[in-house]
């Protein structure tokens, strides 16, 4: 029987569980580092026999987590949902998460740690750095750059030859049409600059969240 750990167990935990599911694992067992009945990381991490993949949106805490896990010599996997399309020249990092119907194009590089969420498209020779969110419906045209830790909100566009630094958060429904610096929030049709982030990883939406988990089977 496959088994694996998701670490997170909130709504994105549960979607992961659905895509390890249709990569046949049978036995999922959630964990959470919360004070409930359920198994923490260190309840765990003695049976590192058994891989682990991350069901955490926020960004910073993804990172936090990947490195303790890294450290504790589990095997950390990544997962594709089957309905995606993974152009065989694109390179995909370990404990990165492809979400159903995303199209990764030729060449595109994918870092570790990252999300690539329901129905986005990551055009030609594209590079996501490590622990980015990029979310539903987002459309990266050609040769466009997201650096670490950045998250680009549903819906929104970036045109060709565009980067976008650290740290970034893009507004939901926004038009990307020039570079964005580091640790900038912006939104709107063209994007502008909404405020400078205060936070070195993740943004704003670094808050820890481990709501209650269940063992599913």
């Amino acid at each position: 029987m496959k088994e694996l750990y998701i670490y997170g167990a909130s709504g994105h935990g549960l979607v992961v569980a659905d895509i390890a599911r249709d990569n046949g694992y049978e036995n999922i067992i959630f964990i959470d580092d919360g004070k409930n009945k359920y198994p923490t990381f260190e309840d765990i991490k003695k049976t590192n026999n058994i891989p682990i993949a991350f069901g955490i949106g926020s960004n910073a805490i993804r990172a936090k987590l990947f490195e303790k896990v890294h450290n504790s010599g589990f095997k950390i996997i990544s997962l594709i949902h089957p309905s995606s399309i993974i152009s065989s020249s694109a390179t995909i990092g370990k404990g990165t998460v492809i979400m159903p119907n995303v199209v990764v194009n030729a060449k595109a590089t994918i870092g570790e740690g990252a999300i690539l969420n329901t129905s986005c498209v990551i055009e030609h020779e594209c590079v996501i750095d490590d622990f980015v969110h990029i979310s539903p419906n987002v459309a990266l045209a050609g040769d466009v750059r997201v650096d670490k830790y950045t998250h680009i909100g549903i819906g929104s566009n970036v045109i060709q030859g565009i980067i976008i630094g650290k740290n970034v958060i893009v507004g939901g429904g926004s038009m990307v049409i020039r570079n964005i610096d580091d640790n900038q929030k912006v939104v709107g049709v063209p994007v502008r600059l909404i405020s400078s982030t205060s936070n070195k990883k993740g943004g704003v939406n670094n808050s820890i969240y481990f709501p209650s988990v269940r063992r599913a089977s």
